[in-house]
């Protein structure tokens, strides 16, 4: 437990719509020697009541001594950015094409946004840090591939800088960008950015917000947890399809590579980062 713990401050800061309070010591105990990577993207960026119901929910983990690293996207904000400018953006494979003129508005926009998240946990005191391709940048890339211009894939991910962080209870806030071995900045998905540090940490959980509930059946209704051999069937039956693939396929690589279990979980639900971490019930899916 983090000695700056005091369970009447907590009481405080504790929401309504969160699980029972007499769960904290639980699952404090649980995580206390584990770090959680917990990706915030997809259109729960733009929702400010969400942002500020994500912004105490980090409070609280690290309020409670948790090992918190924080990755956002930015996708959105980045779209938004772009419309301004009059520039169409093309995908492939849901990837944005980025050329020189692109990439100079996303890293400003994702630069932006990642200071946004890094002054409001300061302004609810906790101590957040900037982790960005002109600040302390942890991430080194190769490109992904030709088409796509400066989008980059994860090659090495610098864990000391992050690890000591976490060692003075502050929380890395990780915008997806990343340095080539030249030092030219590249576009990261979220997603695959998130998976990259918490394989390279072997974290106890990678939590995926996203504005989708979990992974559903045919009926639509919410499978809460599901192995990998499982999800490989739900892929080949298309059950999971679409855009859901990636976010998938993230998961699976994650699980394979040292990370205990990987949940996609509805961000637009009320503090569901704390309904994840202090219940039994969690809040979307849990793969194995």
């Amino acid at each position: 437990m983090n000695e700056n713990y005091s369970s009447e401050e907590i009481k405080k800061l504790w929401p309504n719509n969160a699980p029972s309070i007499s769960n904290i010591q639980k699952y404090a105990e649980k995580y206390k020697e584990d770090t959680i990577v917990i990706k915030y993207g997809g259109n729960v960026l733009i929702d400010r009541e969400v942002f500020n119901n994500f912004i105490l929910d980090i409070q609280i983990l690290n309020r409670l001594g948790l090992s918190i690293v924080v990755v956002h996207g930015g996708g959105p904000r980045i779209k938004r950015e772009l419309e301004k400018s009059n520039i169409e953006s093309k995908f492939i494979n849901g990837l944005r094409v980025t050329d020189k003129k692109i990439i100079s508005i996303v890293e400003k926009v994702l630069i932006e946004f990642n200071r946004d998240i890094v002054e409001s946990l300061k302004n609810k005191g906790s101590e957040a840090i900037q982790i960005n391709s002109k600040k302390s940048n942890v991430i080194n890339v190769v490109p992904e591939n030709k088409e796509l211009g400066f989008v980059g894939m994860p090659k090495i991910i610098n864990t000391e800088i992050i690890k000591d962080l976490i060692r003075n209870n502050k929380i890395p806030v990780v915008a997806p960008l990343g340095l080539d071995e030249k030092n030219q900045v590249y576009n990261i998905n979220g997603d695959t950015a998130a998976g990259a540090i918490a394989k390279s940490l072997k974290s106890r959980r990678l939590l995926l917000m996203t504005n989708v509930e979990g992974v559903l059946d045919k009926e639509k209704k919410l499978i809460t947890e599901i192995s990998s051999k499982k999800t490989l069937e739900l892929i080949k039956n298309q059950t999971i399809s679409g855009g859901m693939i990636p976010k998938i396929n993230t998961c699976l690589d994650a699980v394979s590579n040292g990370v205990r279990g990987v949940v996609i979980m509805d961000g637009r639900k009320p503090h569901s980062i704390l309904n994840e971490i202090f219940s039994d019930t969690g809040a979307g899916t849990l793969i194995r």
